[in-house]
């Protein structure tokens, strides 16, 4: 699996869509509701069952990563599956805090 910055896949269990923003720094597997997610241009349909573990969803526009390795990526569409990398859970990245302006 070439998981290279701006590549775009899809998750084969649901409907969920997402975009490399950071690679992984190693080797691994992106996977979303436990099964290896495809190239968005595939034709292969979604199919199959999310797995339990993966069972948390995913939601549009967030960003997830893998502390580990630094993989990051942006949902694009969301799904019911959750995203791992290498069997670990891939993490909501929280937001920014603003500068104040006072």
């Amino acid at each position: 699996m070439d998981i290279k910055p701006g590549s775009r896949w899809k998750s084969a269990v649901c409907s969920a869509e997402l975009v490399v923003v950071r690679p992984p720094s190693s080797v691994g597997l992106l996977a979303c509701g436990g099964a290896e997610v495809v190239p968005h241009g595939s034709e292969s349909a979604a199919g199959g069952d999310v797995h339990p573990d993966f069972a948390e969803g995913v939601l549009i526009g967030k960003r997830y990563t893998d502390e580990q390795t630094g993989l990051e990526v942006l949902v694009a569409k969301p799904g019911k599956g959750s995203l791992s990398f290498d069997r670990r859970p891939m993490t909501l990245k929280d937001a920014k805090p603003l500068p104040a302006s006072d």
